[in-house]
C-alpha cells in the first residue's frame, strides 16, 4: 500500500527526514511513533504530496506519487494534524460541501457519519461539538469516497481519555471496512493498543519497523527475589555462574528457565534462607522506546 524508498526531507541545513524506508501493507494498522519533532508530520505531507521530497521515491497503491499524485489521491484520505470545518454549519452540512467539491454523492454522508457514529448529531452546529466530535469529524471527512488508504496524523493530540478511547475504538474497526491505515502518535501507549504494525521514527531517522509483536520481543526480562540474608544469596548465586545485583531490597537475575528457577529456590532454602517473594519483571514499553530513542540520538542503533 505504501513503499519509500531512501526518502530525505531537507530545511536549510537539517535533514529533518533522513532517509527513510517505510512498508505498509494492505490491511495494517501501521503506527508511525515518534517523539514531537521527529518527522513524522512532515514524511505525511510528502506522502501525500504536499510537499516535495528532497530525495526518494514515494509509491502508493503502486503508482509513484511524484508521477500520479491526482489519481492516488482519489483512493487516500487524510488528517493531517487539526481537522478543518465551519463552525456555523452542521456536520451533515460540513460533508455536503466536501461531497460537492469531490463529486460524490450524497449518499456518503450518512454511511460515513454512520461509521464514526455521529449520526444523532448530523444536524448540530459543529461549533458546539466536543474535541472529540469534532475529530470524529475530520475522520468522517477522511472517509468520503471509500478510501482504501487511511492517513492519520495524531489524531488523539488533545482529547482527553473518553475521546482517545472512541478514536482507538474507531480505528480498530476500519480494516474490516476493507480500509489501511497509517496513524502518526508520539505516545507508544495509543499505537500499542491499535496498531499491527510500528515504525519508530527519532530525529528524522527510522529506528524500527516491524510488528507490534516484534517490538515487545525486544523487552528483556528478569528474576527479582527478596530473602531474609542479601548477602549470602548473592554469594550463593555469585559462585554458581549467575551475575546477580542488587536493587534496593531485591536481588535480580537475568530470566531463566522455570526448572533452573525451582533449582535455585530449592538450593536457597537448603543453604538456611527464607525466600519471601519471587517476581518476574518485564522491561516496559516505554523503556524500551525511551531506550532506543535514546541510543538513536547518540547514532548508534542498527536501522531495522
Amino acid at each position: 500500500m505504501i513503499e519509500t524508498k531512501g526518502l530525505v526531507k531537507t530545511i536549510g541545513s537539517k535533514n529533518v527526514v533522513n532517509n527513510v524506508d517505510i512498508k505498509v501493507k494492505e490491511g495494517d494498522i501501521y503506527g508511525f511513533l515518534g517523539p514531537n519533532g521527529a518527522g513524522k508530520t512532515t514524511t505525511l505531507r510528502m506522502l501525500l504530496g504536499l510537499i516535495k521530497p528532497s530525495e526518494g521515491q514515494i509509491s502508493i497503491l503502486g503508482n509513484q506519487v511524484s508521477k500520479d499524485r491526482v489519481e492516488v489521491l482519489k483512493q487516500v484520505g487524510s488528517l493531517i494534524e487539526t481537522p478543518s470545518y465551519y463552525g456555523h454549519l452542521s456536520a451533515y452540512e460540513n460533508l455536503d460541501i466536501l461531497c460537492t467539491l469531490r463529486g460524490l454523492p450524497a449518499s456518503a454522508i450518512d454511511e460515513v457519519l454512520n461509521i464514526v457514529d455521529l449520526t444523532k448529531e448530523a444536524n448540530r452546529p459543529v461549533k458546539g461539538f466536543s474535541l472529540g466530535m469534532k475529530q470524529r469529524l475530520g475522520i468522517a471527512a477522511a472517509l468520503l469516497g471509500e478510501p482504501r488508504l487511511l492517513i492519520l496524523d495524531e489524531p488523539t493530540n488533545g482529547l482527553d481519555p473518553a475521546g482517545i478511547q472512541e478514536i482507538r475504538e474507531l480505528i480498530r474497526t476500519l480494516p474490516e471496512k476493507g480500509m489501511t491505515v497509517i496513524v502518526s502518535s508520539h505516545l507508544l501507549s495509543e499505537i500499542d493498543q491499535m496498531a499491527t504494525q510500528v515504525g519508530i521514527l527519532h530525529e528524522g531517522r527510522m529506528l524500527f519497523e516491524g510488528t507490534i509483536e516484534a517490538f515487545r520481543a525486544r523487552s528483556s526480562k528478569t528474576i527479582r527475589l527478596r530473602v531474609n540474608n542479601q548477602d549470602k544469596a548473592m554469594q550463593f548465586l555469585e559462585n554458581h555462574g549467575f551475575q546477580p545485583r542488587n536493587q534496593e531490597e531485591w536481588i535480580v537475575i537475568r530470566a531463566i528457565q522455570d526448572e533452573e528457577l525451582a533449582l535455585i529456590i530449592r538450593f536457597l532454602v537448603e543453604v538456611g534462607l527464607s525466600i519471601y517473594r519471587v517476581e518476574e519483571q518485564a522491561q516496559s514499553l516505554e523503556s524500551i522506546f525511551l531506550e532506543m530513542t535514546e541510543k538513536g540520538a547518540a547514532g548508534d542503533v542498527e536501522m531495522l
